[in-house]
């Protein structure tokens, strides 16, 4: 396997966990899922972000760090590739979105502190879907405190996601998730598997799915 890091983003219900799931199994590798559900904060923040944004996204940020940072301190001669849910710049991305502009700027200062102490990953794959496939999966796993997510809220942090790995240049398998199926279809995770091999540079290599 080429890349020891790999990392599967996008939006909320793109269906990163699941693909994220599949490819550990698939290569034996470490890993990495957010652990969102310890967040005090989430549900108050979804009741009043205002409130609550500041308070949400500096627990995800401390939390994401020390789960990327102790496994920077743990090798296994066994699992030689992990595969996270996450990218730890996630963190910054839904502050812009989330926090008032001075708030933003306190955050982005710690941030930048924490961030020069991660690896980043050899290649991230980036889930794309339009905003009434996010809420049809957001519905179906059915959790409470998500199910009055706006689609302007979706659309904001798409927006931001995508402009974010395109003027960074990040290597990228950006992936048309439309209407993806990891789990029933096979050519669906196969795709995935094919990008993997492939050797390119910096930058997003696009893939549809058949």
């Amino acid at each position: 396997m080429k890349h020891q890091f790999i990392t599967v983003e996008g939006n909320i219900g793109a269906g990163k966990t699941t693909l994220t799931n599949l490819l550990a199994k698939h290569f034996n590798a470490k890993l990495v899922l957010e652990e969102f559900a310890d967040n005090p904060f989430l549900t108050k923040f979804y009741q009043s972000p205002q409130q609550y944004a500041f308070p949400v996204e500096l627990f995800f940020m401390a939390e994401r760090y020390k789960q990327l940072k102790d496994l920077s301190h743990t090798k296994d001669l066994f699992q030689t590739v992990t595969v996270s849910d996450y990218l730890f710049t996630k963190c910054l991305l839904f502050a812009k979105v989330n926090l008032p502009e001075e708030e933003f700027r306190l955050y982005q200062k710690l941030f930048d502190i924490i961030h020069a102490q991660l690896s980043f990953p050899n290649i991230l794959i980036y889930l794309h879907a339009p905003v009434s496939k996010l809420q049809l999966n957001i519905k179906k796993r059915n959790r409470p405190y998500e199910q009055n997510i706006a689609d302007e809220y979706l659309f904001h942090l798409q927006e931001t996601y995508t402009s974010y790995i395109k003027q960074h240049n990040i290597k990228t398998i950006f992936i048309d998730a439309s209407n993806a199926d990891f789990i029933n279809n096979p050519k669906h995770f196969q795709v995935v598997l094919d990008a993997l091999e492939n050797d390119f540079g910096e930058g997003q290599q696009y893939f549809t799915l058949p």
